[in-house]
C-alpha cells in the first residue's frame, strides 16, 4: 500500500525514493510486525485466558509439562495478524509470488485454527480429522503447483531501474527466454544442474508444504522450540529470495535469476519480525502457545518460500531440525508396531532428550544452534557449487 501511496511522490522529495526499496520496505515490514505483535500479545493472551483457551498435556509426556496444563493456546492467531498487516502495508500486492507465500501461509493457518479449534473449544480430543488435515495443505499445494506451472511471469517483475540504476533487467516482452523453467527445481552443491519435473511439479510443491506444514508442527512441542527453529529457515529463505531475486547476484553466484522472487524479502521480513514478537511471549515458561494455528502457519511460509525461490530439495538441509523430528517420529512408530519395543524414550525426538535429564531450556537452545548451523550451511550453497 505504501509502495502505491508514497513512492509517486519520489519526484517532489528524493526521500520517498525508499519506498521502491526492497530492503528499505522489508525492514519497515519488519518492525512493523514486531510493533504488533508486542501491542497485540497481552490482549491475545487475555482473551485466551479468559475463554479458558488452554492448552492439553499429554499424560505419557514428561513430568515437568504437567504445570504447562491450561496454559493459553491457540496463540498463531497473533503471528498470523502481525504477518497480515505488515506485508498489506510495505509490500507490492501485484507481485504474484508474494501473494502466493501470503496466502499459502494464511491458508495452513486456518487448517490449524480450525484443528485447534475443535480441540479446545469443542473438546474433541482428535481435533480435525486427518485426511481432512491432508486434503486441505494438499489442495493449497496442488493449486500453488498449478498456478506456477501455467502462469507466465509478469511484466515488470525485475526490479525497477529508477530504483536499481545498476542493475541490469530482463526484457520479458522480448523473445529472451528466462533462466529457469516454471517446472525445474535446483539441486544445492552441484552448479548449473536443475531437475525438470515436468508435471510431477506440481504433486512435488503439494508434498513440500504438507510435509513442511506437519514437519514444523511436530517440532512445537517445547516453548520457544518451532518459533526459533522456523526464524532461522525463513532468514535463511529471506536471502536465498533477495539474492535471486537480483540480476546482478544470480550472475555472480551463477544461479538462475528469479524475476520477482526478491519482493518475499517484505513477506520474510514481517514473518520474523512476528516470530520475535510472539516469542517475547513464548520464550520459557511460556505465557502463550502457537498451537496448530501458528505451527502449520509457520510451516505453510517456510515450505512456500523454499518453493517460489526453486530450493525445495535445500529444505532437507536448512529445515535439518524438522527432518529430524520427523524421522523420530516414523523410526519410532515403525519400530514399535514390528517389535512392541521403542528406539527413542519418546518421539518427536526433543521428548527424548528432556527425558535424559536435558532441562527444556537447553533442548530449546540447543536446537536453536543446530539450526543456526544449517542455516549458514544452506546459505553456503550459493558459492559452493
Amino acid at each position: 500500500m505504501l509502495y502505491w501511496i508514497l513512492y509517486p511522490l519520489r519526484e517532489a522529495a528524493s526521500f520517498f525514493n525508499l519506498f521502491g526499496y526492497i530492503t528499505f520496505r522489508a525492514a519497515g515490514a519488519t518492525f512493523t510486525a514486531m510493533l504488533v505483535a508486542f501491542a497485540a500479545g497481552p490482549a491475545v493472551i487475555r482473551f485466551l485466558r479468559k475463554h479458558q483457551i488452554g492448552q492439553t498435556v499429554r499424560e505419557d509426556g514428561p513430568r515437568s509439562h504437567l504445570s504447562k496444563e491450561g496454559t493459553p493456546t491457540m496463540g498463531g492467531l497473533l503471528i498470523l495478524v502481525a504477518v497480515l498487516l505488515p506485508v498489506l502495508l510495505w509490500g507490492r500486492l501485484d507481485n504474484r509470488l508474494l501473494m502466493v507465500v501470503l496466502i499459502s501461509t494464511i491458508w495452513m493457518g486456518l487448517i490449524g485454527l480450525l484443528d485447534d479449534y475443535l480441540k479446545v473449544i469443542r473438546r474433541c480430543p482428535k481435533g480435525l480429522v486427518g485426511r481432512y488435515k491432508l486434503a486441505g495443505q494438499f489442495i493449497l499445494g496442488l493449486a500453488m503447483g498449478i498456478w506456477l506451472c501455467f502462469t507466465p511471469v509478469q511484466p515488470g517483475a525485475s526490479p525497477d531501474p529508477a530504483v536499481f540504476p545498476s542493475v541490469r533487467t530482463i526484457d520479458l516482452d522480448s523473445t529472451q527466454e528466462i533462466d529457469i523453467r516454471s517446472t525445474e527445481t535446483t539441486v544445492p552443491f552441484i552448479k548449473s544442474v536443475r531437475v525438470d519435473l515436468g508435471l510431477f511439479y506440481i504433486l512435488f510443491v503439494a508434498l513440500v508444504l504438507a510435509g513442511t506444514a506437519n514437519a514444523v508442527n511436530l517440532t512445537d512441542g517445547l516453548d520457544g522450540l518451532a518459533t526459533g527453529v522456523s526464524l532461522v529457515s525463513i532468514l535463511t529463505f529471506a536471502a536465498m529470495a533477495y539474492l535471486l531475486g537480483n540480476v546482478n547476484f544470480a550472475e555472480y553466484l551463477q544461479f538462475s535469476y528469479l524475476p520477482g522472487v526478491g519482493e518475499v524479502l517484505v513477506f520474510a521480513g514481517a514473518m520474523a519480525g512476528a516470530c520475535l514478537g510472539f516469542l517475547w511471549f513464548n520464550a520459557p515458561p511460556a505465557s502463550v502457545f502457537m498451537g496448530d494455528t501458528g505451527s502449520l502457519a509457520l510451516g505453510g511460509a517456510i515450505g512456500s518460500m523454499a518453493v517460489v525461490t526453486r530450493n525445495e530439495l535445500l529444505l532437507f538441509l536448512v529445515g535439518g531440525v524438522f527432518v529430524a523430528e520427523v524421522i523420530s517420529v516414523v523410526v519410532q512408530v515403525s519400530w514399535f508396531k514390528r517389535t512392541g519395543r521403542r528406539v527413542f524414550r519418546m518421539a518427536p525426538i526433543h521428548h527424548h532428550f528432556e527425558l535424559m535429564g536435558w532441562r527444556e531450556s537447553k533442548v530449546v537452545v540447543r536446537f536453536w544452534i543446530i539450526a543456526a548451523i544449517l542455516g549458514l550451511l544452506g546459505l553456503t550453497t550459493l558459492k559452493i557449487r
